[in-house]
């Protein structure tokens, strides 16, 4: 089933920023790009403007998602990913950045796509205090509790992070 675009009024805050766009057919995320050139130390974030503005439609909102390859050659991360722009915010987009790599800076210059705009439905709910929740298969079992991960057994659900992360250092 092809639904029909959903209209998004865009304000190029910079008139050289090209307006987000998908890569690909079938694409979930348009591209955005930052308007200043950075430098990144290992470990070091910074707050990269995107030089675009968005109005969405009540019911949506967009969410700022990382670039994979970026993850997988660079390191680089987003802070606080998926970023949520609401439906009401109508200042720029920024994105917050993060290099991962223990050695290697990463480096961005002007109009270099950082990241990813995803626009989604979102539904607008009520919320009913009540003094148990129905049970569920579930349950209140998380962090891990499905397994799938050849960690130690602990007390987080059958997972021990303690032993994930120390059995991971220098890799």
């Amino acid at each position: 089933m092809t639904r029909n675009p959903v209209d998004v009024l865009i304000r190029r805050l910079d008139p050289e920023v090209p307006i987000p766009a998908y890569g690909h057919p079938g694409d979930a995320g348009a591209d955005l790009v930052t308007t200043e050139a950075a430098e990144l130390a290992p470990g070091e974030r910074a707050v990269l403007p995107t030089g675009v503005s968005v109005a969405l439609p009540d019911g949506y909102a967009a969410f700022v998602h990382p670039r994979s390859g970026l993850a997988a050659r660079c390191g680089l991360a987003l802070v606080n990913a998926p970023g949520t722009v609401d439906a009401g915010y109508r200042g720029e987009i920024k994105v917050i950045v993060v290099n991962l790599d223990p050695r290697e800076s990463v480096r961005f210059e002007r109009l270099d796509r950082i990241a990813q705009l995803v626009v989604q439905q979102v539904e607008r709910v009520r919320f009913h205090e009540v003094a148990e929740l129905p049970g569920s298969a579930r349950a209140d079992g998380g962090f891990g509790s499905t397994g799938g991960h050849a960690a130690v057994g602990g007390p987080a659900g059958g997972m021990d992070y303690a032993a994930v992360v120390h059995g991971r250092e220098g890799q």
